[in-house]
């Protein structure tokens, strides 16, 4: 991985401050303060109260919980993001999701189900159990 200060990526301008890069493996658990673009592939798991940014040609195969993500890549695995969740036309994801916003372009590939947040504000994904988070979203059909 590589730190780049200040490197805004223009689809998703926002600040990246962290890249794994093309041509990259990860396996494990991936924990980021702010922002995180993914270019290769990684497996396991990923939390984050931040940004996590899904590069048109990654392999991600993890349960993600973030604040927001992008995903313009292919994901195999649960989401769960506070903020929002946007998936681009070249995103692909296997898994069911859990947010608060969802922006689906056209062209999407998505095989799961998704659970819209209610209250984000009064929701800790990264310390409420099963049942709570539950309680916590809305179930879209």
């Amino acid at each position: 991985m590589t730190a780049v200060a200040k490197n805004i990526d223009a689809r998703v301008d926002r600040p990246i401050r962290t890249t794994l890069g093309k041509g990259t493996t990860f396996r494990g658990m991936m924990k980021f303060e702010t922002s995180l673009k993914i270019d290769g592939v990684f497996e396991g798991e990923i939390e984050s109260a931040g940004f996590l940014y899904i590069e048109d040609g990654a392999d991600v195969r993890a349960d993600i919980r973030v604040g927001s993500v992008v995903v313009g890549g292919v994901v195999h695995g649960s989401i769960v993001a506070k903020d929002m969740l946007e998936m681009l036309s070249t995103g692909k994801v296997y898994g069911n999701i859990t947010t608060a916003k969802l922006k689906i372009a056209d062209g999407v590939v998505f095989d799961g189900k998704c659970d819209m947040l209610k209250n984000p504000d009064e929701t800790d994904i990264f310390a409420a159990p099963a049942s709570k988070l539950k309680t916590a979203m809305t179930r879209v059909s």
